[in-house]
């Protein structure tokens, strides 16, 4: 097995209480899911949309994350897979699939230090 992380993109901010909760649901069923099924490493975080970015060598600071609000990565999660492609299988269930969000599969690069 290979380590994986899903990068989520893309939120629904037009969502009701009453939406956020049933999506809620359908997250922890989800990851519930991948546990059972040994896929899951690290159930990640979700991360706040504010942010800075720092860039080039002249270090300098914006806001940030991303103009795009369609492209700001909204969480992560490490999940174990046999390869790529059953990392992608295992990442089409994903709840922000149902909101028009999306799922990056990056494999993780090991680091011998």
């Amino acid at each position: 097995m290979s380590d994986f992380t899903f990068l989520y993109r893309g939120r629904d901010t037009n969502a009701s209480p009453e939406q956020m909760q049933k999506t809620m649901e359908k997250w922890r069923a989800w990851f519930k899911q991948l546990g059972e099924k040994g896929h899951l490493k690290d159930i990640g975080h979700p991360l706040e949309n504010t942010g800075k970015v720092v860039k080039g060598k002249q270090k300098s600071v914006t806001d940030g994350p991303f103009a795009e609000a369609k492209d700001v990565v909204g969480g992560f999660t490490l999940i174990q897979a046999r390869d790529l492609d059953h990392a992608v299988e295992l990442s089409k269930s994903c709840p922000i699939l149902e909101v028009g969000g999306s799922v990056e599969v990056r494999p993780i690069q090991v680091i011998n230090m």
